[in-house]
Order: C-alpha cells, then sequence, then structure tokens
C-alpha cells in the first residue's frame, strides 16, 4: 500500500534540511510530531530512510531513492486531483453546441469564444443547424447544448431565456424607408417581405408573420428559391425587406443596413440544455448568464 502523501511531503522537506528542527519549522509542526510522521513512513516502507544521531541526519541509499522519484510523482499525483476538480466543475471536456444560423452573427460566437477564454481545458465545436432540429438533438445526446432563435417546442429539455432582441428590418441602403431611424410597421407591410421557408424555424416564422398581418390582411412575402441565398439581390435591388434582429446590424453585408420596427415586440434568443444536467451543462448555463448581464443582453 502507497504511504500517505502528508507524510511524504513532509520526508522532502526533510531531505532538503536534513535537520528535524529547521524542517519541522519550515512545515509548521512540532518537532516530535515529524518524528513520528517518519517512524510510521519507514514502518510502512518497511525500510529505513534516515540515519539519525544526535547531531545531524542523514538518507540511506533507500532514502536517497525516494527523495529523487517521489517530486514526479507527487507532482503527477497533484495533477490528476485537479483534472479530477476541473471535470467536476465542469471546466474539462468535449463541447458540442449547435445554433440557429441566424444566432451565427454574434450570439453563437460570443457564447463560444467566452467557453474557450475561460476554460482552457475545454474543446468547443459549434456548427449551424436547421432550427427545428436543436432540441431534438439536445435532448437525445447528439449536442451538448443549442442557441435557438424563439422558444422552440421539445421534450426532454430545458430552456434559459439568453437574450431579447428588437426586430427591425434588413433593407437597401437607398431604399426610401431608410431615410427615418424607426419604421413604421404599417410602413414596411407595405413591401414585399423576404422571409425564409416556415420549414427552417416555424416558431419565428409565425411570429413575424402574425407581426405584419396585424397591420395588413394582404401581405406579400418572398421566400427566396436558394436556402441561405448569399447573393440578397431582390433585398439589395430595394425590391423587398427582410424581417431581422437587432444583431444583424453589426453585420451588414455592402449595400445594406437595419432599421428597428416602431412597437414591436422584441425576438428571444435561448440556450438549450438537456434535462438532466452534468457539470459540464452547469458550466454553460454559468457562463451563458454572466455574458448576457455582461452584454447587456437582457433587461435588468
Amino acid at each position: 500500500m502507497a504511504p500517505d502523501t502528508v507524510s511524504l511531503r513532509y520526508f522532502l522537506v526533510l531531505a532538503q534540511e536534513l535537520n528535524f528542527t529547521r524542517a519541522a519549522a519550515r512545515i509548521g509542526i512540532a518537532q516530535p510530531a515529524l518524528s513520528a510522521r517518519m517512524r510510521r513512513l519507514e514502518a510502512e516502507l518497511g525500510t529505513a530512510l534516515l540515519v539519525r544521531d544526535t547531531r545531524s541526519v542523514e538518507l540511506t541509499t533507500a532514502g536517497a531513492a525516494l527523495a529523487e522519484s517521489a517530486p514526479p510523482a507527487l507532482a503527477a499525483l497533484d495533477r490528476a486531483w485537479d483534472t479530477a476538480r476541473s471535470a467536476a466543475a465542469g471546466e474539462l471536456g468535449t463541447l458540442r453546441i449547435g445554433y440557429s444560423l441566424s444566432a451565427g452573427a454574434e450570439t453563437a460566437p460570443a457564447l463560444v469564444d467566452r467557453l474557450i477564454r475561460g476554460n482552457s481545458g475545454l474543446e468547443v465545436s459549434a456548427v449551424p443547424m436547421a432550427t427545428p432540429e436543436i432540441s431534438p438533438a439536445v435532448a437525445d445526446g447528439r449536442i451538448d447544448a443549442g442557441i435557438t432563435r424563439g422558444e422552440q417546442p421539445g421534450r426532454g429539455v430545458r430552456r434559459f431565456l439568453l437574450r431579447r432582441a428588437r426586430i427591425g428590418v434588413q433593407l437597401a441602403q437607398h431604399h426610401p424607408l431608410a431615410e427615418h431611424p424607426e419604421i413604421e410597421i404599417a410602413d414596411a407591410a407595405a413591401y414585399p417581405l423576404r422571409l425564409p421557408d416556415r420549414a427552417t424555424n416555424p416558431v419565428i416564422h409565425d411570429q413575424l408573420s402574425a407581426l405584419f398581418r396585424d397591420t395588413r390582411p394582404h401581405l406579400r412575402f418572398h421566400t427566396p428559391a436558394v436556402s441561405f441565398d448569399m447573393s440578397q439581390r431582390d433585398l439589395r435591388d430595394g425590391v423587398t425587406l427582410a424581417p431581422a434582429g437587432e444583431a444583424a446590424a453589426t453585420a451588414q453585408p455592402a449595400g445594406l443596413t437595419w432599421r428597428p420596427l416602431r412597437g414591436a415586440p422584441s425576438l428571444t434568443i435561448h440556450l438549450v440544455l438537456p434535462r438532466e444536467q452534468s457539470p459540464l451543462h452547469r458550466r454553460i448555463r454559468a457562463v451563458a448568464r454572466t455574458l448576457a448581464h455582461e452584454l447587456h443582453w437582457l433587461p435588468d
């Protein structure tokens, strides 16, 4: 059976000092207590480690070998303890995050960056996913956490409000409505509205559709024929407006701008975690809560 590590650490101090009085003072215990510890250590090993007389202490061959080999062994043990504590605190492991494409402009990168910078033992990977697939993937363990726009349905998960964002519209810089610092909902509804296919995010699609239908019953919607159409030609040409959260204002493609809609409710972005949470999930939740507070994503 291996000796207790406290006695081993005391022995290493004594091996350096070769004097019980100085070693005991350095450790902070009484000299008789140190002597008793060394006798027990020798008994456990079954061999003498020290040669004592009234004036000096010398190491035996076994004592010298232990003094040389023990420090790296104790360092390895310390690292093992630190690793266990980090794992228990959710600071160690592999973290897989899936996020709605619209959360990739600002919210997801900010959270991933904070997780990486604050937890060197975490390996984080984040990939965009179809929003309706995120909660089921969290529930069955394919991913560890999700970031969704809108409070998505799904069993076996818990949702935490991460951010509230103003609703506005993306539009061409030369569009007549771009002259206004805020746009009336009814004015925006007079133009074709560029919305992605409902299947990509039914919750947000229905929320935005209802917002505009309250002011104009017969809306004109434009669904791009190409999913994730990066050219956005109809938008750049001023033909359509694209409802979007305020994060769109921080990552504007050339030729486009963003304006808030006056009186519109906020869009919500949620962190999705499994109902049964590990230390890693609790760490994500704590980091997300701190980040939301620091960046004023939620009202006080």
